[in-house]
């Protein structure tokens, strides 16, 4: 019996097998299809109930299959599920067109549509109504048969360019190796980093140290070692990824995937990708991202210029260095950081001992949201790494499972992200809880010590943590409107808010101990913490928002002229560039959040949300970071609502107003504090 077609609630990850992915997904996109044609083929008038709820709940069996075998793609991969990915991609992308192209089916949910005004509907059923018609009308239900034929055969190649795209970019990361058997070459290394590089020599069976393109082998070294030349070649192999014209190229992927998603736009009758993907979005229009931007960049700028001479001035005095390059970055603001705040990552790691870390976020999550975290081993897992753990309330029931999987390994994809394996929803009196992951990259532990957290790192597992919450405490009816279910420049709000509870002394007293002796964070440590959070925001800012104006520069704009990519680029960087370009790297060609991940035409979101996180941490300020009524409104009106409503209705809802730009320029030192 194929485990994946047995009505599961944890994924029965020890049972499945890769032979069985590809079966599983024929079959439950069959029964999916019946599902479908049984709403279709019901002669009643429609209804909300026969044919909007009928349909959210159709295909769930499909729903879970995707979740369990697109997690493995990224966390536990190999050649044989990259396959089976290329497999079924393209067809799942013809049965969710087969769907979205289905004139009955659309026939029905129009005429509910119509009759919206009169059904007296809940807020939360008003809203899927709405979103199952859009999903409709927005991908192609309207277009004449020949345009449709025209649709589904740009999604299934987009489907197909994406996952090569993302095959590309890990092959590139786990195929460069840099193997140093002169121990001079290790000047300036912490310890750790050198352990972790002379244990992968080993396991690879050669003298000497390995460093490779993975995060936690690449920041120490770009950050701390001595020698110009070596990070030099590690910076270009990093800024390379798919730039090569060989068989990892993504040059032609990057033009054709932005051509397609252009064309794909203008079939369905908007300006460009853009206008497409911002229609959904709180920031609606391109106009208004750019806005956004330049606003931004128009503050950021001079702080990042100013921020440039100083690390430029202090390159030069410090090893004679006449022109800053980008490999050079890291080093010297790690060197001008340690000077400037006594403040060195090394000092602080044996203060962040993952574990305790962990038990840190489980500690703000209960003071704020009384939930409780137990780890449990009854959960089956796919790979031993992973943690898991039985989220529960005051009262001892189930909020939700969470799986934590914390460390790099082959089969993994770099970066950090959440994840789930369940949705929570509503139905026959039920209310479903949700089975909720984060997924990160930290150093694991070595024979001597154990796996110790940089600040960074910190940050960055309350970041996904607040991701995770967002999931794990949501609360409405139905599973698409649930947990992360919001618009994309919303969904960043509940994990930036978490990263400020870092720089706060009363969260660091919660975990912050020495691994050693048990000390408690100096207190000084914390201050200079603090102090240094806004060091060289400028740069910070402006490296942000190339990013950005990259991601609009593809999609907001008629790619059909373009020919090459790496000139499109410089273009695209020209107001917010501060290092010599070099010619031997392309961002582009691994810039994955935007070419295989959901943020095309979205990456501004990461900023936008910083407005939302800035402001809504300023009323937790003001009133106590641990004040459990802001919390319980931040529960109610933001975690617990998903996408029921407009983002910026709910947010109100909890703050009260809108949100003020000056807040993130206040936090990020960009403007001096009103009073």
């Amino acid at each position: 019996m194929n485990p994946l077609l047995t009505s599961f609630d944890t994924a029965p990850f020890s049972k499945i097998e890769n032979s069985h992915f590809k079966p599983a997904f024929l079959k439950a996109m069959e029964n999916a299809r019946k599902e479908i044609d049984g709403i279709t083929a019901n002669e009643a008038t429609p209804t909300f109930s026969n044919t909007i709820e009928a349909l959210e709940f159709a295909g769930q069996q499909l729903d879970r299959i995707s979740s369990v075998f697109f997690n493995l793609n990224s966390a536990e991969t190999n050649e044989e599920i990259q396959k089976i990915a290329q497999e079924v991609s393209p067809l799942l992308s013809e049965f969710s067109n087969d769907i979205t192209l289905n004139e009955a089916l659309f026939k029905k949910i129009k005429a509910v549509y119509e009759e919206k005004d009169q059904l007296e509907l809940s807020k939360e059923q008003d809203t899927l109504l709405v979103k199952k018609y859009k999903s409709f009308s927005r991908n192609g239900a309207n277009l004449t048969n020949e345009k449709k034929k025209e649709l589904r055969e740009i999604d299934s190649e987009l489907a197909k360019l994406k996952l090569k795209f993302g095959e590309n970019v890990l092959e590139e990361t786990n195929k460069f190796e840099m193997h140093l058997t002169d121990a001079e070459d290790l000047a300036g290394l912490p310890d750790s980093a050198k352990e972790a590089a002379a244990l992968l020599a080993k396991t690879k069976n050669v003298e000497g140290w390995i460093f490779t393109l993975d995060y936690p082998s690449y920041i120490p070294f770009m950050k701390y070692a001595k020698s110009r030349g070596l990070r030099k070649k590690l910076a270009l192999a990093f800024g390379s990824k798919g730039f090569h014209n060989d068989d990892l190229d993504n040059q032609q992927h990057v033009l054709r995937i932005a051509n397609l998603r252009f064309q794909r736009a203008q079939l369905l009758g908007y300006q460009t990708h853009a206008h497409f993907v911002l229609e959904e979005r709180m920031a609606e229009t391109p106009d208004k991202v750019h806005e956004f931007l330049n606003e931004l960049l128009e503050k950021a700028k001079p702080a990042a210029m100013r921020e440039l001479q100083q690390l430029q001035d202090f390159a030069k005095e410090l090893d004679g260095i006449e022109s800053l390059e980008k490999w050079d970055s890291a080093y010297y603001s790690e060197k001008l950081k340690q000077q400037l705040f006594n403040l060195d990552d090394e000092k602080l790691k044996p203060f962040f001992k993952l574990e305790n870390v962990i038990s840190g976020v489980f500690k703000v999550a209960e003071k704020l949201f009384n939930i409780r975290f137990e780890e449990v081993s009854d959960i089956d897992k796919y790979h031993q790494d992973v943690k898991t753990y039985r989220v529960s309330d005051e009262k001892g029931d189930l909020v939700s499972l969470f799986y934590a999987d914390f460390h790099p390994r082959k089969g993994k994809r770099g970066g950090a992200w959440m994840t789930s394996f369940k949705p929570q929803y509503l139905k026959d009196g039920e209310n479903v809880r949700p089975h909720i992951s984060n997924v990160c990259n930290f150093t694991p532990s070595t024979p001597s010590k154990p796996s110790l957290l940089t600040f960074n790192e910190v940050t960055t597992l309350f970041h996904e943590f607040g991701h995770g919450l967002h999931g794990m405490l949501a609360n409405t009816t139905y599973p698409s409107l649930s947990g992360t279910s919001v618009f994309w420049d919303f969904v960043e709000l509940p994990s930036q808010v978490m990263e400020n509870w870092c720089y706060e002394k009363e969260t660091l007293e919660l975990f912050a101990t020495h691994y050693e002796t048990g000390e408690l964070i100096p207190m000084e440590m914390v201050e200079k913490i603090k102090e240094s959070a806004t060091f060289l925001e400028g740069m910070a800012t402006l490296r942000q928002l190339s990013f950005a104006f990259l991601d609009m520069s593809w999609h907001g704009t008629d790619p059909t002229k373009t020919k090459s990519v790496k000139d499109h680029e410089v273009n695209a960087f020209k107001g917010t560039q501060l290092f010599p370009d070099t010619p031997e790297t392309c961002m582009s060609t691994s810039f994955s959040h935007i070419f295989q991940g959901g943020y095309a035409s979205g990456y501004y979101s990461y900023k936008w949300a910083e407005v939302l996180d800035a402001d809504a941490f300023a009323y937790f300020k003001e009133n106590g970071i641990f004040n459990t009524e802001i919390a319980a409104k931040f529960k109610e009106h933001v975690l617990s609502k998903g996408g029921t409503e407009k983002p910026m209705v709910l947010y109100k809802r909890f703050r009260g107003s809108e949100p003020k730009i000056e807040a993130l320029l206040e936090r990020a030192g960009l403007i001096k504090k009103a009073g």
